[in-house]
């Protein structure tokens, strides 16, 4: 019959005696602290100071939770900081390029306006609008054209050598014609040997020099410029300088930078005078002279 008895009927007087017991140390301990008295007083700080030491391994695990709340905190923040950081620096790096692309831009606009040529050259300053070139050819747009006084043939320059000439002309734009289209053919003159040739385009980057009188004259280095035959170009503009290409060939490194084409100056050349009697400049071919006629009032030649 003893073992037919329920467990509870142990555990449960225990229990309550436990929560009986811990109500009252509770209870104990808050009178205690609330009681205002110099010996309670003593009493509580032997209590701390006997207690409180042997307490640390209970607070590790909220120290150490603690902390790694704090440090999980701080690398939000340093991640926070690090992708703005990040943010700035690409917004820096695009300052950065726009900063490089005005000082080209305001390089290329001096080099307009500080450029010597001759004083009678004018020219109309032009921005590129399009490069509509191919590998079968190569040339450039301008937005001024036959409402800027600009005309075919003229030539243009990128303030610091040759780019080529106008090749054809609208009302609102104007078509280059790169120095190094197939199409192109410019007289020009290697300094200092003062030897002329025909730069000759091929549709490369390295144009070669046609027709040289004396090859051996000419060095990698030498200068170009253009010689002025033919009243394509004024003369003395500056091409590029003569290098040695991989074919053996004489070619030509055009000072203008193809690449960065922003700004053109369109030069204006000179006005020709049309010759409308050639009478007075080239004799008439001999036996073409004409015969005088002797009438009956024509003095007779003295006799000699």
């Amino acid at each position: 019959m003893a073992r037919d008895r329920d467990p509870q009927a142990y555990t449960r007087p225990v229990r309550r005696i436990l929560v009986a017991g811990l109500v009252l140390l509770l209870l104990g301990v808050f009178l205690l602290w609330r009681i205002d008295s110099p010996r309670v007083e003593r009493f509580r700080m032997a209590l701390i100071d006997r207690f409180a030491p042997s307490m640390e391994w209970a607070m590790a695990p909220v120290t150490w939770g603690s902390g790694l709340i704090e440090g999980f905190q701080s690398y939000n923040r340093i991640h926070q900081q690090n992708q703005e950081l990040r943010r700035e620096l690409q917004q820096m790096k695009a300052w950065r390029e726009a900063a490089l692309q005005l000082e080209q831009k305001n390089a290329k606009l001096l080099d307009l306006n500080q450029v010597r040529l001759d004083p009678k050259l004018t020219h109309v300053t032009g921005v590129v609008i399009a490069d509509s070139g191919s590998p079968f050819r190569q040339s450039v747009l301008l937005n001024v054209g036959s409402r800027d006084g600009i005309r075919d043939g003229w030539a243009t320059m990128d303030g610091l050598g040759v780019v080529g000439r106008i090749s054809g002309v609208g009302q609102t734009v104007s078509r280059v014609m790169l120095l190094t289209d197939a199409s192109s053919r410019v007289p020009v003159t290697v300094q200092p040997s003062g030897q002329r040739a025909i730069l000759a385009g091929d549709n490369s980057s390295l144009p070669p020099l046609d027709f040289l009188e004396k090859s051996d004259l000419v060095r990698p280095g030498d200068r170009v410029v253009t010689s002025g035959d033919g009243g394509l170009f004024p003369a003395g503009l500056l091409v590029g300088q003569v290098v040695q290409g991989s074919d053996r060939r004489l070619r030509v490194a055009p000072s203008a930078d193809y690449l960065r084409l922003e700004f053109l100056r369109v030069l204006r050349s000179y006005e020709h005078e049309e010759i409308a009697d050639p009478g007075d400049l080239i004799s008439p071919p001999p036996g073409t002279l004409p015969v005088p006629q002797i009438g009956p009032n024509t003095p007779e030649p003295a006799d000699g």
